[in-house]
């Protein structure tokens, strides 16, 4: 298993924190080489040092809400490594309001990193997984992807269009040998969540309560999706495509 992923590159988005870091470091485990994207150069730097893989990891800089470097995010890779064979988009931001509170601005926002950003990473990678003969492409949405939340009118909106998004890429280029694949988290232990959780007023009370709706009465680990996304990622996935897979505790099941 360590030599899993041996001769092949990923790119990935949110690469620096969360799901994304937790999967860089897999990969790499695993064998890959990888190329972790973020939007801040001191955190960036900082997740490259933690993964201590010298040669085998890359930082990029750069904004996936701007379609310009999501092409330069890929072209960078490519320049790297020589190729791509591997898609993670895990960037991502959160948002909890009541819909007559969304300013137009905090919509923008959300549709810029969550959807727009892996539409255009898709996009310019796409071309380079052609010229491969085949890839895959792991999209994170959301158990927000599947079912409404209360209060997040706006992110429910971009991770259902990831969700969907996953699906039509699917079909598109399924004869292109390149699989296209979609996981759902629930609550993770991540930055985001310790984010939302400082927000309140009550953390702890807060943290139980979200705990309690779901059937394994825990929040998930961030290494626990990047396992299933090295699954989907790998040869064993080799006839999964347009799946939309919840890794979230039972919480879809509801």
């Amino acid at each position: 298993m360590i030599d899993e992923f041996k001769d092949r590159v990923a790119l990935i988005t949110g690469g620096s924190s969360g799901i994304g870091l937790a999967t860089a470091t897999l990969l790499l485990h695993r064998g890959a080489s990888v190329a972790i994207v973020g939007s801040t150069a001191e955190k960036g730097q900082a997740a490259l040092a933690a993964l201590n893989h010298a040669g085998q990891a890359i930082f990029i800089q750069g904004d996936v809400s701007q379609p310009a470097e999501c092409k330069q995010i890929v072209q960078q890779t490519i320049s790297h490594f020589g190729k791509l064979d591997i898609v993670v988009n895990s960037a991502g931001v959160y948002l909890e309001k009541a819909i007559d509170d969304v300013s137009e601005e905090d919509y923008q926002t959300i549709m810029d990193v969550n959807i727009k950003g892996t539409f255009f990473i898709c996009k310019y990678a796409v071309p380079e997984l052609k010229k491969a003969n085949g890839g895959a492409i792991i999209n994170v949405s959301s158990d927000a992807g599947i079912n409404g939340n209360v209060l997040c009118t706006a992110y429910c909106a971009s991770k259902g269009a990831v969700t969907t998004f996953t699906k039509a890429l699917s079909l598109e280029l399924a004869l292109h040998h390149i699989r296209v694949n979609c996981v759902c988290p629930g609550d993770i232990e991540t930055p985001m969540l310790k984010k939302q959780l400082a927000a309140s007023a009550n953390p702890e009370a807060l943290l139980r309560e979200m705990t309690s709706i779901y059937p394994m009465c825990r929040i998930g680990q961030a290494s626990e999706v990047a396992e299933v996304i090295s699954f989907l990622a790998s040869k064993k996935a080799s006839l999964i495509t347009g799946v939309v897979l919840p890794v979230d505790g039972g919480l879809t099941a509801c």
